[in-house]
């Protein structure tokens, strides 16, 4: 099977500014999204995993490399989603994107080694989704923790899926927690 592909859509993102600190260097995020015709159709089926096989690697190919491309930096955080429309069900965009054959693809062109964060839901049209990023090397790095929230105005239609590679070029602008464990022990017996 072969993607039906309405639209593909780009964004980037570039913050200069920051509670009104200038950042060292701009903290941008890219996102290269698509916009597809739901494979599995409407309704439930039982066998999502076959046609996400046979899919992840072309969607990985589509969308990972694009969004790094559009990052025009290092990648040091990422993520992914799935919006779906209402006349299919999340399973049907999870299948796709919690898929290696699609998340390698990504993570080779981020240079990346994690497993990638993700959002996936159903929604009606325009519905927004807040993806969550990690650190591409170490999901405990907590700077790197960090939520981008995107929608598309005409998508996702009953009938389509929303699949989408997110990432940024650094952590939170202004991140200053300590590193994962570093906090003082808690006494949990209070």
């Amino acid at each position: 099977m072969s993607l039906r592909i309405r639209k593909i859509v780009r964004l980037v993102e570039e913050l200069h500014m920051e509670n009104g600190r200038l950042l060292e260097k701009p903290h941008r995020v890219a996102v290269a999204a698509a916009v597809i015709e739901n494979p599995y159709g409407t309704g439930y089926v039982q066998d999502v995993v076959t046609l996400a096989d046979e899919l992840g690697e072309q969607i990985g190919e589509l969308l990972g490399p694009e969004c790094v491309r559009l990052l025009d930096d290092e990648v040091e955080a990422f993520g992914k989603a799935a919006l779906v429309g209402t006349a299919g069900e999340t399973e049907h965009g999870s299948a796709l994107i919690h898929n290696l054959r699609f998340g390698n693809v990504f993570r080779r062109a981020a240079a990346g080694t994690e497993l990638l964060p993700a959002a996936e839901k159903t929604g009606s049209i325009g519905i927004s989704i807040d993806v969550p990023l990690k650190h591409k090397l170490d999901a405990k790095t907590r700077s790197h923790h960090q939520t981008i929230t995107f929608r598309i105005e005409d998508a996702p239609r009953p009938d389509e899926i929303v699949i989408a590679c997110i990432a940024a070029n650094a952590g939170r602008p202004l991140a200053r927690l300590a590193t994962f464990g570093a906090e003082a022990p808690v006494d949990l017996a209070i």
